[in-house]
């Protein structure tokens, strides 16, 4: 076998394993969230659920359990839900659903087979087989919105992103909520400085 075809199957089986590795790390819950430097969040006591305009909405089942997820977060922080116009702050979330596609694939290795070349044992050489298959991947964003009720300004946004299992049963979708939930609120009420 010939140096340049070896480096060239072996960067091509390299780079499979990067690809697959890559694309694994995307599984991990991502938290990303943004608010307002020149709010006093100290002051905020009460809240009061609000809808989103425009936001997709879930099943009603669905849309419980988060809310109770944000209900028990907000409850260890000190807010107190209210059904008054009159609340601190008023809150909504929205939902994103998307899919994407996933390919694995693997090498079987090296190997002898025909093509290695004339010579001293006749007709040898290298093969190799490579087997792929693809899946659906669902991701699952909740989008948290948090207003001043006075000025009706968004003073923080917090979303969180994290692969779905469509089969999963509901006590590990409540579960999963919960925890995408409490990372989510993790750094609500953001540090003063």
């Amino acid at each position: 076998m010939h140096k340049s075809t070896f480096l060239a199957a072996l960067m091509l089986s390299l780079g499979a394993l990067t690809f697959a590795f890559g694309v694994g790390t995307a599984t991990a819950q991502d938290v990303r969230y943004d608010f307002d430097k020149t709010k006093d969040f100290s002051k905020y006591k009460t809240y009061k659920w609000v809808p989103i305009k425009g936001a997709d909405q879930l099943d009603d089942l669905t849309t419980t359990k988060v809310v109770s997820a944000v209900d028990a977060e907000f409850a260890t922080k000190g807010l107190s839900k209210s059904d008054s116009d009159t609340a601190d702050l008023y809150i909504g979330f929205q939902t994103a659903l998307g899919t994407e596609k996933q390919y694995t694939s693997y090498n079987t290795g090296w190997g002898y087979g025909p093509g290695w070349g004339a010579g001293w044992y006749g007709g040898g050489g290298y093969s190799s087989t490579t087997y792929g298959s693809t899946s659906t991947i669902y991701n699952g964003q909740l989008d948290l919105s948090v207003y001043d009720s006075n000025d009706k300004q968004l003073i923080w946004r917090g979303a969180a992103t994290k692969t779905l299992d469509p089969k999963a049963k509901p006590e590990k979708k409540e579960k999963n909520i919960a925890k995408a939930v409490a990372k989510l609120l993790k750094n609500y009420p953001p540090k003063s400085k």
